[in-house]
């Protein structure tokens, strides 16, 4: 028996028997030979078994909660968004929401991600974006194994230290 090798539209090798049979065979990333179309059985990686997608709200939970373990980032979101969620967080029963202020566009293979933050004064702003970035990228790539093509933060307020003090004591003695 013979084989022939040639490349198929997605740069991987195809081996082509040619000794009457005519049944073409590729090669995955491991270099197991896989027969196209194969709906799975025996001979199938496992990779390719089936198909695995991710909620554009599972990669917003996950750079929400990246973005938080930064030091220096007080929250996220924007004026509006934080207000609102923080009347939700105090009701009774009520979760806090981990994606506050994420945006992502999710598509096969990749992921777009935009940011709202707050700072805590005093930090080096571009600095913190900096590690928010890093941060979210290697949390949401290790995890979901898409790329991450960009990541867009804004910085939309400084938190004062004095800010929770004035909310804290009352109008009238």
């Amino acid at each position: 028996m013979t084989l022939n090798t040639s490349s198929d539209t997605t740069g991987g090798p195809v081996e082509q028997a040619g000794s009457g049979e005519d049944r073409v065979r590729e090669r995955d990333a491991a270099g197991v030979l896989v027969s196209p179309g194969a709906p799975g059985g025996s001979g199938a990686a496992p990779a390719v078994r089936g198909r695995t997608t991710i909620a554009d709200a599972v990669v917003e939970k996950i750079a929400g909660m990246a973005a938080r373990e930064v030091p220096g980032v007080y929250a996220l979101g924007g004026g509006l968004a934080r207000t609102l969620g923080a009347v939700r967080d105090r009701v009774p029963g009520g979760r806090p929401n981990m994606a506050r202020g994420v945006k992502v566009e999710v598509g096969e293979r990749q992921a777009a991600l935009d940011l709202d933050i707050v700072v805590e004064y005093g930090v080096p702003i571009p600095e913190v974006a900096g590690e928010v970035r890093e941060n979210v990228i290697a949390a949401v790539e290790r995890m979901t194994g898409l790329e991450v093509v960009e990541v867009n933060i804004a910085v939309n307020d400084v938190h004062l230290p004095d800010d929770d003090e004035e909310s804290a004591s009352a109008r009238v003695e």
